[in-house]
């Protein structure tokens, strides 16, 4: 081995990356931008108020009535919940989840007495990792309170759901967001490089110099690529939502192909919602494409644009638990609302009349028409 060979291809490489400034950014300033982004979700997340209601479902003058009060009194007292004292019934209080006027419903049931001790929490369930940081805080106000009444008895606390199940897996509760996510991450990726082999293969030079404008460019890069999406999209949903069992075949035991993830709500749905947020990454993936001359470059744009989706679109935290100045990029990201409606779609059942579903699809078209434009105006050719 001749040490001023190896010594040559290092000082080659070294003197490659000091002239490439993009690539020492992502090596340096990258990996601290998410970081500290990630720090600054971690330690300033606010704290969020519970909209809480309790329902008594007793009769006046009973065990239950008296449980009831303390539970009130006890939750009164917290300084991150509302009360809601309007809500008497339990019709009432799904309708409220549901119109998202209330977070959480305590529910004493009318049989509580001494021999049945059972109260209710009641959420909506869309979003359980939300739900869960306010349903901390509200059971050990409870366990508190009621743990301090000389001789009493402990109430069994009971989960309950509007939407989806209580006993629902991790796996149920993050399948829209690993549909929404990771479609995205691919499709962007699919079509970035794609369209970089396109401009460094001298094909879209031709096509520029041909009476076809830019948008026709677009356009027909967006369908091509497009349909290959719809491909990925349908293979991805059909794994997620559809299980196959193989028998057993001699020595290999019985195994199960997909996930088999419950769907409560329309697949066709689910579908257009991931078609339309990979529209959007299409769109996005030629755009960026004519800011970079590598493929090394394409993937440079991940830290930049999918990471910051994934850390705040809804994957980890609750968009309002964000920070205050994070909130409002939070509600621009396609991710976001992408996540959101299949969040609808697969665990609460809305279909096409739900004016939440609509506005999801409505902000990821605008969004994918946006960067098509975006596109087409950014494409320029590369020799006079």
């Amino acid at each position: 081995m001749n040490a001023r060979r190896v010594s040559a291809v290092f000082v080659r490489i070294v003197a490659q990356f000091r002239r490439d400034k993009r690539t020492l950014a992502l090596l340096f300033v990258a990996p601290l931008a998410i970081i500290a982004l990630l720090g600054w979700v971690l330690t300033s997340s606010s704290a969020t108020n519970v909209r809480l209601a309790v329902v008594n479902e007793s009769s006046q003058q009973s065990v239950g009535q008296a449980v009831a009060t303390r539970i009130e009194a006890a939750l009164s007292g917290q300084p991150t919940v509302i009360l809601d004292r309007s809500i008497t019934d339990d019709a009432s209080a799904r309708k409220a989840l549901e119109d998202k006027t209330v977070d959480m419903v305590v529910i004493v049931p009318a049989n509580f007495d001494a021999n049945n001790r059972r109260i209710e929490i009641l959420t909506l369930g869309l979003n359980p990792t939300a739900e869960f940081s306010s349903l901390s805080v509200v059971q050990k106000a409870l366990v508190d309170e009621l743990a301090a009444q000389a001789g009493a008895v402990m109430p069994t606390i009971d989960r309950a759901t509007v939407y989806g199940s209580p006993n629902a897996t991790e796996l149920d509760t993050l399948a829209p967001v690993v549909v929404g996510f990771f479609v995205y991450f691919f499709v962007f990726i699919l079509t970035g490089i794609s369209f970089l082999r396109e401009r460094i293969g001298g094909t879209l030079e031709r096509l520029l110099a041909t009476p076809v404008s830019r948008a026709e460019i677009v356009l027909g890069y967006s369908l091509g690529f497009g349909f290959f999406a719809t491909l990925q999209i349908a293979v991805v949903l059909a794994f997620v939502i559809g299980r196959v069992s193989v028998p057993a075949l001699g020595p290999i035991p019985e195994f199960g192909i997909g996930l088999g993830v419950q769907m409560t709500g329309n697949p066709l749905i689910a579908y257009l919602l991931v078609l339309v947020l990979g529209l959007g990454a299409v769109s996005l993936g030629i755009f960026l494409s004519t800011f970079a001359r590598t493929e090394f470059q394409i993937l440079q744009f991940i830290p930049i644009v999918i990471v910051p989706q994934g850390l705040l679109g809804g994957f980890f935290w609750p968009i309002d638990q964000l920070p205050d100045l994070l909130q409002p990029v939070a509600r621009i990201l396609p991710v976001t609302y992408a996540i959101d409606g299949l969040r609808q779609v697969m665990i609460a059942g809305a279909d096409l009349s739900s004016s939440q579903v609509l506005l999801d699809l409505g902000v990821l078209a605008a969004i994918a028409a946006v960067f098509g434009v975006l596109a087409a105006a950014t494409i320029r050719r590369e020799v006079a």
